[in-house]
Parts: structure tokens; sequence; C-alpha cells
């Protein structure tokens, strides 16, 4: 049997949430983290992957649910290939729900629970199902809603300046890919750098250095889509050259900027 085409088809309509469907054959994806969750369900197949030194096996019926900044990879489970849906949500959408709770983690990146199912149900929608702001915007809070109650409460709770990470999450994306400091976060955010850059992990899913990184890979894409070349995207974004970007490039996504374009639906 000859293989089938690996395929990525994004959603065209206007969101605040990246809603993606799929289809890959055998070796879907690098070892990679982002800053997002990833979210979503196997429509078909046995979707596998490398999660916190564990292999995985989603199947349908289920949610998968990868934390921000943990890495992972994907690939087929079995000869059939797998095809899913996924969305990536920024957790600064979560916790303008949650109002700066630590983020809701789910062990094992796989859940059975009919909660968050159900939650997810609004975005597993096929790709050319637009939908309606409103509409979003309940999904999301249900979804925040079920992540918190699915995942617990994380035991020695303590305080969080969400305020002071909001102040240097807002700075760096008015940098728009330049380079920012320590020195600049701590003095915008008007909180000590430590302090800081706990926050930020515990609220954001991720470092201040890695998220100032994802901006700059956002806008890369952006601009690949435009047209750009691979060494104008990446000067044009902050990466000091073509080789630079690709790096983080794959270690972000799991594939090369030249696949990716090729995958482009």
């Amino acid at each position: 049997m000859a293989p089938r085409t690996d395929w990525v088809v994004h959603s065209g309509h206007s969101s605040r949430v990246e809603r993606i469907e799929a289809f890959f054959g055998g070796h879907g994806y690098d070892p990679h983290r982002h800053d997002t969750y990833a979210i979503g369900r196997t429509l078909s197949g046995v979707q596998s992957f490398l999660y916190r030194k564990s292999l995985r096996h989603s199947l349908p019926g289920g949610t998968m649910v990868l934390h921000p900044d943990e890495l992972h990879d994907g690939m087929a489970g079995t000869e059939e290939g797998f095809h899913y849906r996924m969305i990536y949500i920024e957790p600064v959408l979560i916790q303008q729900i949650l109002g700066g709770q630590p983020l809701p983690f789910i062990k094992g990146g796989l859940s059975t629970d009919p909660r968050l199912y159900r939650a997810n149900e609004t975005f597993m929608q096929a790709m050319d199902c637009p939908l309606e702001p409103l509409q979003e915007q309940d999904a999301l809070f249900d979804l925040a809603q079920a992540l918190q109650a699915v995942s617990g409460h994380p035991k020695g709770r303590r305080s969080f300046d969400y305020q002071a990470a909001e102040r240097a999450r807002e700075y760096i994306h008015d940098c728009q890919g330049g380079q920012v400091s320590m020195d600049e976060l701590e003095r915008v955010s008007g909180r000590e750098r430590w302090s800081l850059s706990r926050d930020f992990r515990a609220l954001y899913g991720t470092s201040p250095y890695r998220y100032v990184t994802q901006r700059r890979l956002a806008l890369c894409r952006q601009l690949l889509r435009s047209g750009f070349t691979l060494v104008d995207a990446a000067l044009a974004a902050g990466f000091f050259d073509q080789s630079h970007m690709t790096r983080h490039f794959v270690q972000c996504y799991g594939l090369s900027p030249s696949r990716w374009l090729k995958m482009q639906g």
C-alpha cells in the first residue's frame, strides 16, 4: 500500500485560538516545546508521543492536554497513521478567566474525563466551521473551568503577583521581537527579577526568555506565510541569522521551517 500524504489544515477564520486538523502516516514531529496549551483529540488511529519521559498513546474518545513548555514529539502508533484536531491556547487566555492561579496541569497529558471532552467540543468542530466571538469566549470559559476541575488544586499554593507578571508579558509584546533584558522586565513589572521569573513560569507556563523567543517565532511564521524568504524572516523577527531561527523553530514546532511551509493548507 502506498503511504498516505501527511497534511495539516489551519482554520481560515479569525480567532483568538489557533485550530488545526492534520494527518500523519508515520513520523510527525521531532521533540519540541511551545508556550501554549496543545489541547485536542485523536479522530482515528493511534497518536503516540513521548511526554514527561513516558510514551503515551492517544485514542479516539479521549482528550490530549499538553502543558506549555513540556517537551513532546508525535508519531503514528500503527501503520494506519493518525488523524487529529488540535487547538493551541495561550496561557494568558486561561489566566484572564482564572485570575492569576497556577496553570492547571493534566497528569500524563491524556484524560478520559467527560468534563474535558464536553468542554472542548466547540473547538473540535471541522476547520470550515467558524466560531462567533461570543461563542469562542464561552467555550474558553468552559474549557478553563474544566481544566481546573480535572487537574485539582495543587498542594502548598502560594500567592503570585499576577499584575506584575502581566506587565512584563505586555512589555515583551510591545517590543515586537526586539531584545529584552531582565533589567527591563524588573523595571516595568515593579517586581524583583527572581520572584518575577518564578511567577511568570507558574502563571504562563514558560520562562520570560522562551516567551520572547516564541513571539519571534510567531512573527516568523506570519512573515513566511506572506512570502518572506527564510533568511529575511529570521532577520526581521530578531534572530541572528537563518540557522539561529531554524534551530529555535525546530525546538518549538518539531518541524523545519521549510517542511512546515510545505504542509500549510
